[in-house]
């Protein structure tokens, strides 16, 4: 899922950024009201995480826009410097989907960002079909080509479930490597198990659906 998290401060917007990163989302950064509307308009997000007080103005402002606008139907999640009833009052009153001390840890941030997916989103399909006749199934991490199964490593059916979750959107090898835990590895390790999930992918259907983006990483199609 993607996330914009609109917030001022520098490190509190990069310690949100990469703790989504490494729980596998995928995260777009605005430090103030006018960067975050600009991104909105082009963009689709299915959360925007957003603070309370910005140096453009208020969160509340842009609550009001997105709720006039629509912005996609994305999720809000007002971050607030307090938790006192009235703010979360007025935060819901305005459109937000959830009202959130910035004293809360980044564990239950995450936590309420699946609980609202759940309810907004629905359940991820138990099984992904793509390519000429593959699927993915979810439950039993297994991938199948008909009713023969294909062999990869966990790794590898992480990174292409990763893939498909976000398919036609290009993924950098940084975001990929994170989803995976091997952010410090370079980025020769995901070309490498790209390489191999292709292969094993090739004994059974040409994996054209597999796509290479030059100059930033790879993406399902």
């Amino acid at each position: 899922m993607a996330i914009l998290i609109i917030e001022a401060d520098e490190s509190r917007r990069a310690t949100v950024h990469r703790f989504l990163q490494r729980a596998g989302y995928l995260t777009d950064l605005a430090p103030s009201l006018a960067a975050a509307t600009a991104k909105l308009a082009v963009r689709h997000y299915e959360f925007v995480l957003l603070a309370q007080t910005l140096p453009d103005g208020e969160g509340l402002t842009l609550l009001h826009e997105a709720k006039r606008r629509n912005y996609q139907a994305a999720a809000f999640i007002l971050l607030m410097a307090t938790d006192a009833v009235d703010d979360r009052l007025r935060g819901f009153a305005a459109g937000a989907d959830d009202c959130v001390a910035r004293s809360t840890t980044l564990l239950e941030l995450e936590r309420r960002l699946r609980s609202i997916a759940r309810q907004r989103f629905g359940r991820p399909r138990p099984r992904i079909s793509f390519g000429a006749g593959f699927e993915l199934d979810l439950a039993g991490r297994r991938l199948r080509h008909g009713s023969q199964a294909v062999d990869l490593s966990r790794s590898q059916f992480d990174l292409l479930h990763h893939l498909l979750r976000h398919r036609g959107r290009p993924l950098t090898r940084e975001q990929l490597g994170a989803h995976i835990g091997k952010g410090s590895e370079g980025s020769n390790y995901i070309d490498v198990h790209i390489m191999n999930v292709r292969k094993a992918l090739a004994r059974f259907a040409p994996p054209d659906f597999l796509q290479t983006v030059r100059g930033i990483g790879y993406q399902a199609a």
